[in-house]
């Protein structure tokens, strides 16, 4: 879709959202580029400074020193199809009196990089997914679910009430199916690429590399975006 000749990355992902909106079938084949400097700029300055490091060591401040370089050679990169995210430093925290859950701490330039592809799929999978649904979203929170839920069971008539949870959702994902899931929308292979190394890059823990062939980890800015695109496919159109 040539959206190339007009405005900034921002009034692009406007149309994209206007047109993902009005044609639910619309598969959009033209993404990468607006991974550009500007975009990517405002993607740096939306993180978090004060978050752990990863494994480059690499502090918000580190890279903003010499932001506008650091910004055109990464784009060079990404047009070049030679950037390669650096694998997450995994740290482990508690997750219950015996249990622990693993966290993938990112690179600072990934977290740039993640940041940009989540917005972009943003623009579209937010006119897809469904109003019930609350998890990783923007302006949305669990205190609107409870409110929701307790509407649902004051003012309807409501019989049962089912709880569920996807055991180690984030570690077992299908790296295919998730990608057959993401390519119903995107059509752009550089984009799909770009997921697919976000998928594999995977993560150094106790000082050794491991690749997982499934799962995308927690701790990443797109992991809740792809997780959300994966069971919106998987539940909501049995909802």
């Amino acid at each position: 879709m040539p959206y190339t000749d007009i405005g900034t990355t921002w009034q692009k992902l406007s149309l994209i959202s206007g047109h993902a909106q009005r044609d639910p079938d619309f598969q959009f084949t033209s993404l990468a580029h607006l991974l550009n400097v500007d975009y990517l700029r405002d993607c740096y300055k939306s993180l978090n400074r004060n978050k752990a490091v990863g494994i480059d060591d690499v502090t918000w401040e580190d890279y903003g020193k010499e932001l506008d370089e650091n910004l055109k050679l990464l784009v060079s990169r990404l047009k070049r199809k030679k950037y390669r995210p650096i694998p997450a430093r995994r740290v482990y925290i508690p997750k219950s009196k015996t249990g622990k859950r693993p966290l993938g701490i990112p690179a600072l330039e990934n977290k740039i990089v993640e940041r940009g592809i989540t917005w972009i799929l943003e623009s579209i999978y937010e006119q897809d997914f469904l109003n019930c649904s609350y998890g990783f979203r923007p302006k949305r929170n669990c205190h609107q679910a409870l409110k929701e839920l307790n509407d649902l069971i004051m003012f309807r008539p409501v019989n049962h009430i089912v709880e569920a949870d996807i055991k180690g959702f984030f570690d077992k994902v299908s790296h295919e199916k998730l990608m057959e899931f993401v390519q119903i929308r995107i059509k752009d292979t550089t984009l799909l690429n770009l997921i697919k190394k976000f998928l594999k890059a995977g993560y150094i823990d106790d000082g050794v590399l491991v690749n997982p062939d499934s799962g995308t980890p927690q701790g990443s800015i797109l992991s809740p975006m792809l997780a959300n695109i994966f069971l919106h496919y998987v539940f909501g159109h049995v909802v």
